[in-house]
């Protein structure tokens, strides 16, 4: 499945138009990468996998900017 419109309008929001990926993994300089996006740029990450269960709820959206999603575990795969 996919988040709604509406739960994707919610979490940009929250997001405040920035990347939310805190992942250290990823190696932010100051612990999160902050990447400033479009609406239509923004990439929108369940934060448990609805593969194994995890939900099309805004509490399970992350806002996630193109590079910081491809390095997920999960990307591209449902």
């Amino acid at each position: 499945m996919a988040f709604t419109e509406q739960v994707k309008d919610q979490a940009f929001r929250r997001a405040g138009g920035r990347c939310e990926c805190r992942r250290k993994e990823h190696s932010h300089l100051t612990g999160h990468c902050w990447s400033l996006m479009t609406r239509s740029a923004a990439q929108f990450h369940h934060v448990h996998a609805f593969a194994r269960g995890g939900a099309d709820a805004l509490s399970n959206c992350e806002v996630l900017c193109r590079s910081c999603h491809k390095k997920t575990d999960s990307y591209g795969r449902r």
